[in-house]
C-alpha cells in the first residue's frame, strides 16, 4: 500500500510570506530537527518573517543584529524581537531598528513572564504607534488585545486559538488594525467565519517554523472554503502589505 502523503492535499498552494518564523533556540526545549529555511522550502513557503529567540530571551541587540545579517539571504524578512522585561531598553531598540529600516517588531510575553496589564506592554505599544511599526505578538488574545487599543496600530495576534476566535472578532470589529495568524485556527469553519466577519485581509498565514509543523495550517488553507483571491491574501498578500509595505 502506498503511504498516505498529506502534503499532496495542499496541491499547488504557495505561501509567499510566512508571518511567524523563529531563529535560535529555547533554553528549555530540544533544538528543532532542521533549520527553518529547509522546512519552509519543503512546504513551498518562499519567504518568512524571522525573529530571534536570542533577542527575546537573552540579548536584544546581538540577537536582532544576527537576524538583520541573515536578511541578506533570499526569503528572510527581518522582524525585531523585544524584551518586555526591559521596556526602556526595548524602546531604545525599537528606535534603532526603525532607523535601520525594520518595519515590524515581535513580542514574546509568555516566554518572558509578562502579563497584558503590565505597563511595559502599553509603553511599547505606544512607541510602536509613533514609529509606525507593525506589532506581531504572542499571548492570549482575550487579554492581550487591550493594551493595543485606541492607537491605530497594526497588530497581528500570533496565538489566536479557534476556541477564542469570537473574542478576536469582537475586538477586531472595533480595531481595523487587528489581524490574526491562522496557525491555530484549525477548526472546520474558523477561517471562513473570520473572513465573513472581518474580511480575509485580516488573516495571515503563520507556522512558527521550525518549532511547529507548517502542514496543518497549510492543509486548512488549501482545503477550506475561502475563494482563490482570499487564499492569496492569507498566503502572503496580507503579510507583504503589513511587513513590506506592498499593495495587497
Amino acid at each position: 500500500m502506498t503511504p498516505f502523503d498529506a502534503r499532496r492535499l495542499v496541491g499547488d498552494l504557495v505561501v509567499t510570506l510566512d508571518a511567524d518564523v523563529l531563529s535560535g533556540a529555547y533554553p528549555d526545549r530540544d533544538p528543532p530537527p532542521e533549520p527553518a529555511p529547509r522546512v519552509l522550502a519543503r512546504h513551498r513557503i518562499t519567504a518568512g518573517a524571522v525573529s530571534s529567540l536570542r533577542a527575546a530571551l537573552f540579548d536584544m541587540r546581538s540577537g536582532n543584529d544576527e537576524t538583520l545579517a541573515s536578511a541578506t539571504s533570499a526569503g528572510i524578512v527581518p522582524v525585531g524581537a523585544l524584551d518586555l522585561r526591559d521596556p526602556l531598553g526595548a524602546a531604545r531598540e525599537m528606535e534603532r531598528l526603525a532607523g535601520l529600516g525594520v518595519r515590524a517588531i515581535r513580542l514574546f510575553p509568555e516566554e518572558q513572564g509578562v502579563e497584558a496589564g503590565f505597563p511595559s506592554v502599553r509603553h511599547i505599544a505606544e512607541r510602536a504607534a509613533v514609529l509606525d511599526l507593525t506589532v506581531l505578538t504572542g499571548g492570549d488574545v482575550r487579554r492581550f488585545w487591550r493594551p493595543f487599543t485606541g492607537l491605530g496600530l497594526r497588530v497581528v495576534f500570533l496565538d489566536t486559538h479557534f476556541y477564542h476566535l469570537g473574542d478576536f472578532l469582537v475586538a477586531a470589529a472595533g480595531e481595523p488594525g487587528f489581524h490574526t495568524s491562522t496557525r491555530l485556527l484549525n477548526s472546520p469553519d474558523a477561517l471562513e467565519t473570520a473572513a465573513g466577519e472581518v474580511g480575509a485581509e485580516r488573516l495571515l498565514f503563520g507556522s512558527r517554523t521550525p518549532y511547529y509543523e507548517p502542514l496543518v495550517p497549510l492543509l486548512r488553507l488549501a482545503t477550506g472554503g475561502l475563494k482563490p483571491d482570499e487564499v492569496a491574501l492569507v498566503a502572503g498578500g496580507n503579510a507583504r502589505r503589513l511587513l513590506l509595505g506592498e499593495s495587497a
